[in-house]
């Protein structure tokens, strides 16, 4: 059982933790150049406040980035315009109220890293930047709620579609062990490919008819075992599945450096990500929880200084004593 921070006094059950919806799947698969406005209106720091009010009414924008020299310098809101009309002022000009603390987000990050940066800034809009940190795009929680409703519209049918096609795989080969391996080799300070095999495995699992809440907690899983790859390795790892009529076997692994302390690590919160990272909006400390969470047997093993394994499964028929057995020793 576990305390629902957002609900005060809710107790949320083991099995509600377990669930994984949609929703939150598409949160970690669609990038945020996705779901973005790209006709971004921009001000100069020199631009009128009254100007600048007229551009807001105008567009129906609630904010805007404020850029001097092809260069990100503040960002203008209309909660600054009232602050304006209020004080009385006429002759104003935008950087005179424009905020200098700017956090952004990269067009190649999961919507999720936007969520997780406008939970812990709380500011209303993102600037959406390219690898040459050039504004090309600005992001609110309402272009992810209607880029999350596009892509569940996208989806419904093709899904049905994946699933109709493969579903009877399986079934048509005569063998004593069948099972599907794929493995995926993921690179140190990837972040522009975070989620690239994730995304295969988990596109694999429906067109194999697989159960879409299987398949979403898979992604989940492989995704934060992919970041933590991206992040804390010292070359990076291997992602590899093995997918079987009654079980799905994940791994992850590298050769260094490995957990120093790996009940620490389990830890939600616990992270030894860098600064550089953590200004990415990674490294917040529940990966390793998040996967425990979504798999139905867990098994870190790391040495430290040579590398570390993380095995997971996910069962698709009732496990057997030895499988309970092996969960509850895990």
């Amino acid at each position: 059982m576990k305390q629902d921070e957002s609900y005060p006094g809710r107790i949320i059950t083991d099995k509600e933790a377990e669930y994984i919806t949609r929703v939150e799947e598409l949160g970690y698969e669609l990038r945020v150049q996705e779901v973005m406005t790209v006709d971004v209106k921009s001000l100069s720091p020199d631009t009128s406040m009254s100007d600048a009010l007229d551009i807001f009414r105008t567009a129906r924008i609630s904010g805007a980035p404020v850029i001097s020299n092809s260069r990100l310098v503040g960002v203008i809101s209309l909660e600054d315009l009232i602050r304006w009309l209020t004080s009385g002022s006429t002759e104003s000009t935008v950087d005179e109220y424009m905020s200098t603390t700017i956090t952004t987000v990269r067009k190649t990050d999961p919507v999720m890293e936007a969520l997780k940066l406008f939970v812990d800034t709380r500011h209303g809009r993102l600037p959406v930047v390219d690898e040459n940190n050039q504004v090309v795009g600005i992001l609110t929680k309402g272009d992810i709620t209607l880029g999350l409703l596009k892509a569940l519209q996208r989806d419904y049918q093709a899904e049905e579609l994946r699933r109709y096609r493969a579903s009877h795989l399986f079934d048509d080969i005569d063998s004593d062990r069948t099972s599907l391996m794929l493995r995926y080799t993921i690179k140190k300070g990837d972040f522009t490919h975070g989620g690239a095999a994730s995304s295969c495995i988990k596109r694999a699992l429906l067109r194999l008819g697989a159960d879409p809440q299987i398949a979403r907690r898979c992604g989940i899983a492989v995704y934060e075992a992919e970041i933590n790859l991206i992040i804390h390795t010292d070359h990076g790892g291997i992602i590899r599945a093995e997918i079987e009529p009654h079980q799905i076997t994940l791994e992850a692994y590298d050769d260094g450096p490995g957990i120093k302390d790996i009940e620490l690590a389990m830890r939600p919160g616990f992270s030894t990500a860098s600064e550089a990272v953590r200004e990415l909006g990674f490294g917040a400390g529940m990966g390793l929880p998040n996967i425990n969470r979504c798999v139905d047997q867990m098994i870190l093993e790391s040495t430290y200084g040579k590398g570390t394994r993380l095995r997971m499964k996910l069962f698709l028929q009732k496990p057997d004593s030895t499988h309970e057995q092996e969960k509850r020793q895990s």
